[in-house]
């Protein structure tokens, strides 16, 4: 049985009209959405002065999003998933012209804007899991992981791009124009998500919101290697999130200054996308096992940062954690497509992306206070080591050592 790289041996998904109305729409909505909170970051310091506002309006959109994932997944599995873009995608362009609207006219107000960002985080709570159900129904098993491979490297790029182009507006014309253009991309990509033609799944008669919900765990539950690689995932996003995200500029104001911080931030980025080429080119028998292996990479910039390194070793760290972490995102998103019934994959990553994700804001909170009692480097150093072996202990579970990926070879 072997376990080494082969070519992959499936057809270009951008091939495929369907397919690439899709991926013109999903360009588009993360180009959108990568530049708005940037945007609406300043747009709302500048219109009320207050910290506490920005804040606020921060919770409105995260609280929501994470509320009702799985019952955007039951959505996304009980209707066609290419209606649900497209209503998810007009209401979130109404829900930014109205924010546009009140920033350009000088009508800023907390509560309005704070209710439509609460309505917009429903909304991505509804488009994100029927994101992930949609794809095997637009391509063909064989081309799965090369469409994961594109959409990766895209949302990858438009995190990068995104940012400096919002940032421009906002220096150039101000914060609220910014949100305008978000708004328009969001309609640009309803208006390309419409050309798809999806049926609705059969339903069985009389099933309930909360039968699908219920099933939906019965098959989250069945499944092993996904609830272990969830629970492995939450572990790690307390730790990346506390560590990396909050802890690791603390460190480098104290260290090594923010450009360098930025340069740091551009190499993880830069290795995102380079493995997102790399598994568009290359995949592997065991695609999940290679996954949780270069997974370990992502605590190789955590211990680096704990042991004062030179900036040039920790931008070299940030690249291969990129790259590892981009090489799980690929292959982890490939076997729920090719291994999760599709008329339960929805609710499935729903409950998946709920439980990976609730710990983050946990490690946002948590980092400081135990940082203070014991430093921040040895937080940062065995925080990096726990994330290592949480990684790595995954690795026992025999299901995700076995799980065989449908590379489109014949034969062992």
């Amino acid at each position: 049985m072997t376990t080494g790289a082969e070519p992959v041996a499936a057809a270009h998904p951008l091939a495929d009209p369907q397919f690439r109305w899709f991926f013109a729409g999903r360009l588009v909505s993360l180009l959108g959405s990568s530049m708005v909170w940037v945007a609406l970051t300043f747009a709302i310091l500048e219109a009320s002065g207050s910290a506490g506002d920005l804040g606020i309006v921060v919770a409105s959109y995260t609280v929501p999003l994470a509320l009702f994932q799985l019952f955007g997944g039951a959505v996304a599995d009980r209707f066609s998933r290419s209606a649900v873009l497209v209503v998810s995608h007009l209401g979130s362009g109404v829900a930014q012209a109205c924010t546009a609207t009140l920033l350009l006219t000088g009508n800023y107000s907390l509560l309005p804007v704070a209710v439509v960002a609460a309505l917009n985080g429903t909304l991505q709570a509804m488009s994100g899991p029927a994101l992930i159900g949609i794809v095997p129904e637009l391509v063909a098993r064989p081309s799965i992981q090369r469409a994961n491979s594109l959409l990766s490297g895209t949302r990858n790029a438009a995190k990068v791009a995104g940012p400096a182009v919002a940032g421009l507006l906002v220096a150039g014309a101000g914060g609220g124009w910014a949100v305008a253009a978000d708004a328009v991309a969001y309609f640009l990509a309803a208006a390309f998500m419409s050309r798809l033609r999806l049926p609705p799944p059969v339903r069985a008669a009389g099933a309930t919101l909360l039968r699908d919900l219920r099933e939906g765990w019965g098959t989250f539950r069945s499944l092993t290697w996904v609830w272990t690689g969830s629970v492995a995932l939450a572990v790690i996003n307390f730790l990346q999130a506390g560590i990396w995200g909050v802890l690791g500029p603390v460190i480098a104001e104290d260290s090594f200054g923010a450009a360098a911080w930025g340069l740091v931030l551009s190499a993880s980025a830069a290795g995102l996308l380079v493995s997102s080429v790399v598994m568009y080119r290359v995949t592997f028998v065991h695609l999940l096992r290679t996954g949780h292996v270069l997974l370990v990479l992502g605590a190789v910039p955590l211990v680096l940062l704990g042991l004062d390194v030179p900036v040039a070793v920790l931008v070299v760290g940030a690249f291969l954690s990129g790259a590892g972490t981009g090489v799980y995102g690929v292959a982890y998103e490939t076997s729920l497509h090719e291994h999760v019934p599709n008329e339960s994959l929805a609710r499935v990553a729903s409950i998946d992306t709920l439980g990976a994700f609730v710990t983050v804001p946990m490690g946002q909170l948590a980092v400081i206070p135990v940082a203070a009692a014991f430093g921040d480097a040895r937080v940062a150093v065995i925080g990096g080591l726990l994330y290592a072996l949480v990684a790595v202990a995954v690795l026992a579970v025999r299901p995700v050592r076995d799980l065989r990926h449908e590379t489109g070879r014949t034969g062992p």
